[in-house]
């Protein structure tokens, strides 16, 4: 049976706008895109591609304001040990919030680095698309091997949901590790470059990771991207890329490394605003992430998008550095690429899978339109949301928020938990 949708406004994002344009689907695939007028019209209104949001942690939906302005060591210690105080029906409960919330914000397709392996049930609940890269952290890469094998055991694969593996950065894992991890024949993600203080604890040793430097790697006196330069390659996605000067830029884009760019979350946590312009000049392939409520307020993905135009115009003194239909790319067809999954979604293409998002114009003073792609990503928010679709199911519609009390309520006791308990010591 064929469904179809049609708004003022598409933007397939592979092609020019089409005003008064419908899409089409069947299947769950896309069969048609163009001019014409549906049923089920939504006025004041453009639809856009769903969403693709290319770093995420579900688990820690309800974690904000953990530690705010701390330096990253005793931040990271202090949501370890808040962590430590959730049993997995706690964390279960947070991530199918994470899932929720995405899908409000118009995200249709996650990469979600998962502690425990709770993000990938909760995905599959909510029917939100996603690759769900288990966490180790491991020195000797047969820690990492027994972590993968006990956290895989639980996690099931569905049609949308597929399960991959994240050495969770060049300071907590190994060489051997990362090798191990790329040996599984799964997709691979880790942190890279984020902060000065990995740099200064791969380099010297010191710095504020030293609190928890019991459960470091040894400092290899190297930068990060340099500690990782022998596994470095197409399979495996990098968060942040924060600290990288122009010989790694060029290593990254020679090794055609994809990235993950989190700017709200880089600048919160202090760490500073990656040279996006650079990356994407040297042909890196560079999607744009949330990151977390732990260290960003939401999963908001309209603030992401302002906040990469900012950050990359601050960066550059340029108005040029980044603009409306270039932010709307890193958010969809970008960020597909960099978790190659471009063949099946991140456009509205025939073809295509059938995750598409509808977004409300009206009231918005983009309103009436000039240019959609900058109503969409100047004016747009998970209010605005009116309807996702994820391969031809809609799996949130605004009309509907209120069935969404249950979860939020059983994640806010969780963090009400987490603030009452005790932070036990590290070793």
């Amino acid at each position: 049976m064929t469904s179809a949708v049609s708004a003022d406004w598409v933007l397939p994002v592979d092609g020019p706008p089409i005003e008064g344009g419908v899409v089409r689907y069947e299947g769950g695939r896309i069969v048609e895109v163009g001019p014409g007028r549906a049923e089920r019209h939504f006025a004041e209104a453009a639809i856009v591609p769903g969403f693709v949001n290319a770093h995420t942690h579900l688990e820690y939906a309800n974690y904000a304001g953990f530690g705010d302005g701390m330096p990253f060591g005793p931040w990271i210690r202090t949501h370890i040990a808040r962590k430590a105080q959730l049993d997995a029906e706690s964390m279960l409960a947070v991530a199918r919030l994470g899932a929720l919330e995405c899908l409000r914000s118009g995200v249709t397709t996650v990469a979600d680095y998962s502690f425990s392996g709770a993000a990938a049930r909760a995905a599959a609940d909510a029917g939100l698309r996603a690759t769900v890269y288990l966490e180790v952290f491991a020195v000797d890469p047969a820690d990492a091997e027994r972590q993968w094998t006990e956290r895989r055991a639980h996690v099931e694969e569905t049609r949308l949901v597929r399960v991959g593996i994240s050495p969770h950065a060049p300071y907590t894992c190994s060489l051997d590790t990362y090798r191990f991890c790329l040996s599984l024949g799964v997709p691979v993600g880790t942190h890279l470059a984020e902060s000065p203080n990995e740099t200064e604890w791969l380099l010297h040793g010191r710095g504020p990771l030293e609190e928890i430097g019991a459960l470091l790697v040894p400092p290899p006196g190297k930068r990060p991207v340099a500690a990782l330069e022998p596994v470095l390659g197409r399979e495996l996605l990098c968060a942040h890329c924060v600290e990288v000067d122009d010989s790694e830029i060029a290593l990254l884009a020679a090794r055609d490394v994809p990235v993950a760019h989190c700017p709200r979350s880089n600048a919160l946590l202090g760490c500073g605003i990656a040279p996006l312009a650079a990356l994407r000049a040297a042909g890196v392939r560079v999607g744009l992430g949330t990151d977390s409520p732990a260290s960003t307020p939401s999963f908001d993905l309209f603030e992401e998008l302002r906040a990469a135009i900012y950050a990359a115009r601050a960066r550059e003194r340029r108005t040029d550095a980044l603009g409306a239909t270039e932010a709307l790319e890193l958010a969809t067809i970008d960020a597909a690429r960099a978790l190659r999954l471009d063949a099946a979604v991140g456009t509205l293409t025939p073809g295509k899978r059938a995750d598409l998002t509808v977004v409300s114009l009206a009231g918005s003073p983009y309103h009436p339109v000039e240019d959609p792609a900058a109503a969409v990503v100047f004016g747009g928010s998970p209010d605005r949301v009116l309807e996702t679709i994820v391969d031809g199911q809609t799996r949130y519609r605004k009309a509907e928020e209120t069935q969404w009390r249950e979860v939020r309520s059983i994640a806010s006791a969780a963090r009400a938990r987490m603030l009452r308990s005790p932070q036990p010591l590290l070793p």
